[in-house]
């Protein structure tokens, strides 16, 4: 009996996931690689940020997933890449582990991209993580706590001046959902404070929100802001931020207390020794038709870390959102179960969402667009059948219900991690 061969999955995300799924256990013995030991879902990420959804109604223990598949040579070990060795084939974590492929399959996905300013990193707030998320929602809920207090205006005004950069999906989202908290929640349940106190602007470098979506969804996804009592600034880029005023390209110094950083992303970075990949745009990997990486053998990317060009309709790479991934992974995986080769990669765009509050949704599908209450049901549809686990799609319904029918998020708590609770607790 020939020996199965070994591939290695670093990531567990939807590309990691969908390849898991599909790949030939008769063939194949998978080893999945991940920092977290989890799968979570980044769409909503924004709403952890805002207090609308709980962290583990959207994460999903990637071992309760590979256990379906034990004992048919499944697993996973939990730990950061350090180092991918090509000579050698062997993946290296931080746990100090040395795992030997045959194969591997980078699926690690994104992270910000902060442009050539890396001292943004310690001074924004981002939403790459369900951490990054979490420290969001704690320094939002307690800025406003703090404002309650404060008897001198200016520090108030500091306080609660909100600024989102960049205009698309999770840049709309969370900026809707910090102005669905200006216009609902800030008279309810903090009357000390007044909605003018708050001040949110969103800033976009292009001439329009959501530059992926079509024109009728800009519009509409800026006269919902509008509504919501959100500052809209475009065709305008932030050149720097001294952790109290952003500065703009065209002079203006905007105050932010708190700035909530959405503006690109990049491939997460590993580090190679024998043969390394080529590296494209945003730092992803370049791979052909079959993601297969370029000037490696047995290696291959799938999803947002990979940048692949089809035609003259994607000649800077497929758009970095989880269809691309699952469907370079379906591709993959079929390829790798029939022989290579089989099948170039095809991206069939099936279209793309953003809400913007509630009834609030701008949707283009390949041939229609719409907005409003119904693009906001069909949001909640297909976001809440893509979370995974049928208790964490309840839990998500019913906190979505609540907040619908109360106009209150029952979730607007804050929690911080200390070595020592009862010593901080005294003290």
């Amino acid at each position: 009996m020939t020996e199965k061969e070994h591939i290695v999955i670093i990531g567990g995300g939807f590309a990691g996931l969908t390849l898991l799924k599909k790949l030939n256990r008769d063939k194949y013995r998978i080893t999945i690689v991940d920092s977290t030991n989890y799968h979570s879902f980044p769409p909503l990420f924004y709403q952890i940020a805002s207090g609308g959804l709980e962290p583990s109604g959207i994460c999903f223990p990637l071992r309760r997933e590979v256990k379906r598949f034990i004992p048919d040579d499944t697993r996973f070990h939990m730990g950061k890449v350090e180092e991918i060795d090509t000579t050698h084939k062997t993946v290296h974590t931080g746990l100090g582990e040395t795992i030997h492929y045959d194969r591997l399959i980078l699926a690690a996905g994104s992270t910000n991209n902060f442009f050539n300013m890396p001292d943004l990193e310690k001074k924004v707030y981002t939403l790459k993580s369900v951490e990054q998320a979490i420290r969001c929602r704690n320094d939002i809920l307690t800025r406003l706590e703090e404002a309650v207090v404060t008897t001198d205006p200016e520090k108030r005004r500091r306080l609660l001046s909100f600024v989102v950069v960049g205009g698309g999906p999770t840049g709309v989202e969370i900026a809707g959902a910090l102005g669905e908290m200006k216009r609902y929640t800030i008279t309810r349940e903090y009357p000390e404070l007044c909605r003018e106190d708050l001040r949110i602007t969103i800033v976009e470098g292009t001439d329009r929100l959501l530059q992926a979506m079509s024109q009728k969804s800009s519009v509409k996804a800026k006269k919902y802001l509008e509504k919501l009592m959100v500052d809209t600034r475009l065709g305008v880029n932030m050149t720097s931020y001294d952790g109290q005023t952003a500065t703009l390209s065209d002079g203006t110094l905007l105050p932010a207390g708190m700035l909530i950083w959405t503006a690109g992303v990049a491939a997460v970075p590993f580090k190679f020794t024998g043969a390394t990949p080529r590296i494209g745009r945003g730092r992803r990997i370049e791979t052909d038709r079959f993601n297969r990486v370029t000037d490696l053998e047995n290696v291959y990317a799938v999803g947002d870390i990979c940048i692949m060009t089809e035609d003259e309709k994607f000649p800077n790479g497929h758009p970095q959102v989880a269809q691309v991934a699952i469907q370079q992974a379906d591709t993959l995986a079929y390829n790798l179960n029939h022989g290579y080769g089989k099948r170039p990669f095809h991206y069939k765009d099936k279209g793309s969402m953003a809400t913007v509050g509630r009834n609030r949704a701008v949707v283009d599908l390949p041939r229609l667009h719409f907005g409003g209450w119904l693009a906001w049901v069909a949001w909640m549809g297909i976001h809440l059948v893509s979370i995974l686990g049928m208790r964490n799609k309840i839990n998500v319904l019913l906190s979505w219900t609540w907040a619908y029918f109360t106009y209150s998020q029952a979730l607007r708590l804050i929690f911080r991690a200390s070595r020592f609770p009862d010593r901080d607790r005294e003290e």
